[in-house]
């Protein structure tokens, strides 16, 4: 079974019924999963509709490679074109946006990991008359962009679990590794470890577009102040990076990080990572097209203007067998 974080609890019901209702759409011939197979579903009789998913990922990002899964399996469902872009530079992703506006397609779902920066483009799309769905990033602020919904991780909480988890394994000096600048999803998680966290907590940031430098920046704090004994990074890939080196070097220094990839599995299960907090990317996708479809066949808005959490989930040596099991079967 998932560890839930205690104040998770109260959100599975909403998030269950979610997904169960997810499993209902529409009519017609059986779904093409995306990946060669043909779900148990049936593909929905509504007219084809085109829905671009937009994201702040840099290209090649294997976390949101299961977000793009999730929404493809959606789309495949529920007679949606899926039509994926991303940028980094939330400027340019303002302009994908309004590229996809421009193009009339029937929906949008993006990441907002910056909503100042992002609410002037999604709202125009909503003076458009196109619905948009935030997932992944924005836990805080979708409600000001005018979007009807929002799938993903409350980033605070997810930083209470790390915090939490902290304290089980009686660490004194957490670093909290933030590697873009100006993502308020990554401030948050640090806040909520500071909240929670006994001992203490210090933020640092070090730039993950150049894993070397990312790592050799961390090593050169560890190296200059022996006291800490737990670094916390902020995605999977980093965090592997980081805990093979501590490997390599012999450091007595905990390692944890947030979401999964296939390199992290081996490193829970011998030690090398202590654990990482889950989000379901694949959900986030998933719900997110399906959402759309919802609103433009029926109107209906999931949510209730409040976020719908995937996460967090805490994954470490006594779950990790089970998660990756769905993650190799396609189902995460």
């Amino acid at each position: 079974m998932f560890k839930f974080p205690k104040r998770t609890l109260v959100a599975v019901p909403a998030l269950a019924l979610v997904i169960a209702t997810a499993a209902c759409s529409g009519g017609g011939k059986p779904a093409d999963t995306g990946d060669g197979g043909v779900g148990a579903g049936q593909v929905a009789d509504t007219p084809k509709m085109k829905v671009a998913l937009i994201s702040h990922a840099p290209l090649g990002d294997a976390f949101f490679d299961t977000i793009i899964k999730g929404a493809n399996d959606a789309g495949a469902k529920d007679n949606i074109e899926v039509q994926y872009s991303s940028d980094g530079d939330v400027t340019k992703q303002a302009s994908l946006i309004q590229a996809a506006i421009d193009s009339k397609v029937d929906g949008i779902a993006v990441s907002i990991p910056n909503a100042d920066a992002l609410r002037k483009t999604i709202l125009a799309a909503k003076d458009a008359g196109i619905p948009v769905i935030a997932y992944n990033a924005g836990d805080r602020d979708w409600q000001s962009t005018g979007a009807l919904s929002f799938f993903g991780e409350p980033e605070v909480l997810a930083g209470e679990a790390a915090g939490e988890e902290l304290n089980k394994g009686g660490y004194k000096h957490a670093l909290c590794v933030v590697q873009a600048q100006g993502q308020v999803q990554l401030e948050d998680r640090c806040d909520g470890i500071k909240s929670k966290f006994k001992g203490q907590v210090e933020e640092l940031f070090s730039d993950g577009t150049n894993t070397s430098s990312y790592v050799s920046t961390i090593k050169a704090k560890l190296q200059s102040d022996p006291s800490v004994d737990a670094v916390v990074t902020l995605g999977p890939a980093l965090g592997v990076a980081v805990a093979n080196d501590v490997k390599a070097s012999g450091a007595k220094v905990a390692v944890a990080t947030y979401a999964m990839n296939k390199e992290v599995y081996p490193l829970i299960k011998d030690g090398g990572i202590a654990f990482t907090i889950d989000q379901q990317p694949y959900l986030q996708g998933y719900l997110a097209i399906d959402a759309l479809w919802y609103y433009k066949k029926n109107g209906n808005i999931l949510g209730a203007n409040q976020s719908i959490p995937t996460g967090p989930l805490v994954i470490d040596k006594t779950n990790v067998d089970s998660v990756q099991k769905y993650a190799e079967a396609g189902g995460r």
